[in-house]
């Protein structure tokens, strides 16, 4: 099985040099539109696909940059006997280190026996294929794989015109199956012809005024032909071979016609089966036309589930389902660069492994904010929802994502996430604080927002609120819990000084006091607080919280820094 260990591109759309080592199995890659994720499909297409012709345009050459080559190389390993074969290619087989990325020129010990591949087209926009050899070129040969050998190895490419798979056409997946081939010669033939005698002179009614305004130009422009003009089928459109066999079920209609989703998950399913050779399967936008349980049978059909995989996918992907499903390991993440696309693992970062599960989204934003945890994810959402409701721009329309840090953890998983590209902050309480020095290191990149020194949120927020919004706040917790309980948890913060019915007291008297305001941000903050979930803090934010940010208070001039920030992606 055929598989690609390094793909080289230059001056190719968007791609002014870039190199990469593709994994075995699946290969995801996610990031923003624009980024390159396509264009890498393409350049495995272009180079491998068994393609006689190909029409290039001058704005294939990254910024019409004709008088550069393009130039695509890819390196094949997992070679298969008949590619290894001294006779056919043995000038040409070289040697990979898979540690370290090299290729030498001549198979050695140690190193994977692979082909170079490489297509290049000129200013002339004429393509070029050959194998790359240093030792081949010093003789002054030359030559490409055999087409025989192209087509074995030439990757299958699911996407809305792929339902060509369910016929057996030259290269699609049933003719890989096996090698059974349709003797369609003699028997279709025969009922072509037939089907020309039977339609015989029908035509000529139902097209007689256009057959005598063909006649009249034939014979005045003196054409032999146009005495006796006929409408009957062309021999040449119902001639008919293999290739016109399709797949039908059991009424008679054509597979070929199923929905997008359905074509797209059988030729998943045919391509694993008919694994030899190559088997690579490039996929453009996994999701496309597939419900969410059906994406994840499909990324199941290629393969996504096995310890080893059968085939080796590309595929791009704007979807969370896929990303859940994949986990870290085959994530690819793609962003912008000045040479093309910038492409890291995700797999590189195992701390954000329960990331990929829980806030799957976060791989496909350009931006992330990382949260302490539930409480400041539930505050964020809210304020911006206050925002929303008063006709302000939302982050979501920005492309921001919030990330819960899972506590301790925060730090490392915003490091993370700067590390692989992403504009990434960090918003976090002061109570607790990280590393300084990871912390600092983070910042080179990154942002920190946190509250007044020593506080966490709910201490920040019941120090800042004016009296009223407190009660409110005070009243919203009591919808959820018993008034003994709270009350108990006030007593226990302030050492028995203050209690429900004393904070109600004060704020009928016009303010509330620092032991009062003290007291409810240590009681709501307790481990299993009053808003220690998403929706509790992002209800309390929008309704109470949000209205009643005061001009100038320090609370309020870090909540719009961080809204700033978010909508800023």
């Amino acid at each position: 099985m055929a598989q690609i260990r390094k793909l080289e591109v230059l001056n190719f759309r968007c791609i002014r040099s870039r190199s990469w080592f593709p994994t075995p199995g699946i290969n995801c890659l996610v990031g923003p539109g624009d980024s390159g994720k396509s264009t890498i499909l393409d350049a495995i297409d272009l180079c491998m696909g068994a393609r006689r012709t190909i029409q290039f345009t001058d704005a294939d050459f990254t910024d019409l940059s004709v008088d550069t080559p393009i130039e695509i190389t890819i390196t094949l390993g997992a070679l298969s006997d008949r590619l290894k074969t001294l006779d056919a290619y043995g000038l040409f087989l070289r040697g990979f280190d898979a540690e370290s990325g090299e290729i030498e020129d001549e198979p050695q010990a140690g190193l994977e026996t692979v082909l170079c591949l490489r297509l290049t087209v000129g200013a002339d926009l004429e393509p070029f294929w050959t194998l790359v050899s240093d030792r081949a070129a010093a003789l002054g040969s030359e030559r490409y794989l055999a087409w025989s050998d192209r087509q074995d190895i030439a990757p299958t490419r699911i996407g809305s015109f792929s339902d060509v798979n369910l016929s057996w056409k030259r290269g699609s997946v049933l003719n890989k199956l096996s090698d059974e081939k349709a003797d369609a010669s003699a028997i279709l033939l025969a009922a072509a012809r037939d089907a020309r005698a039977q339609f015989g002179s029908t035509a000529d009614e139902q097209l007689s005024e256009g057959l005598a305004k063909v006649k009249k130009v034939a014979d005045g422009l003196g054409i032999g032909e146009g005495s006796d003009l006929h409408a009957e089928l062309d021999a040449h459109s119902v001639s008919v071979s293999a290739g016109t066999i399709s797949l039908h079920n059991a009424n008679g209609i054509p597979l070929k016609g199923m929905g997008i989703g359905s074509t797209r998950l059988l030729i998943a399913g045919l391509q694993t089966e008919a694994a030899s050779g190559s088997a690579i399967v490039l996929v453009d936008e996994v999701e496309h036309g597939l419900e969410p349980h059906r994406i994840i049978q499909f990324l199941n059909a290629l393969g996504a589930k096995e310890s080893e995989p059968s085939l080796q996918v590309f595929m791009t992907s704007h979807s969370p389902v896929v990303v859940r499903e994949l986990g870290l390991t085959p994530l690819t993440i793609a962003r912008r660069g000045s040479h093309g696309p910038v492409l890291k693992r995700a797999g590189d970062h195992t701390e954000l492994q329960g990331t990929a599960r829980l806030f799957p989204e976060a791989f496909l934003a350009k931006s992330v904010l990382v949260c302490e945890g539930a409480t400041e994810v539930g505050f964020v959402r809210g304020i911006d929802q206050w925002c929303a409701d008063r006709g302000k721009p939302s982050f979501h329309a920005a492309g921001t994502c919030l990330v819960s840090g899972g506590g301790d953890e925060m730090l490392k998983r915003a490091s993370a996430f700067v590390a692989l590209g992403y504009r990434t902050a960090l918003l976090r309480d002061d109570d607790k604080r990280p590393d300084p020095v990871e912390e600092a290191v983070f910042e080179l990149s990154g942002e920190v927002f946190k509250w007044q020194e020593g506080r966490k949120i709910e201490a920040e927020i019941f120090a800042s609120v004016p009296s009223g919004a407190a009660i409110a706040l005070l009243d919203l917790a009591l919808e959820d819990m018993e008034q003994q309980v709270l009350d108990a948890q006030l007593s226990s913060a302030s050492g028995n000084m203050v209690s429900i019915a004393s904070i109600r007291e004060e704020a009928l008297a016009g303010e509330l006091s620092p032991i009062s305001r003290e007291a409810l941000g240590k009681a709501s903050g307790r481990k299993s607080g009053w808003f220690k979930t998403v929706g509790a803090m992002e209800r309390a934010a929008r309704e109470i919280i949000g209205p009643n940010l005061v001009a100038g208070d320090p609370f309020r001039l870090t909540t719009g820094q961080i809204r700033r920030w978010t909508l800023n992606a």
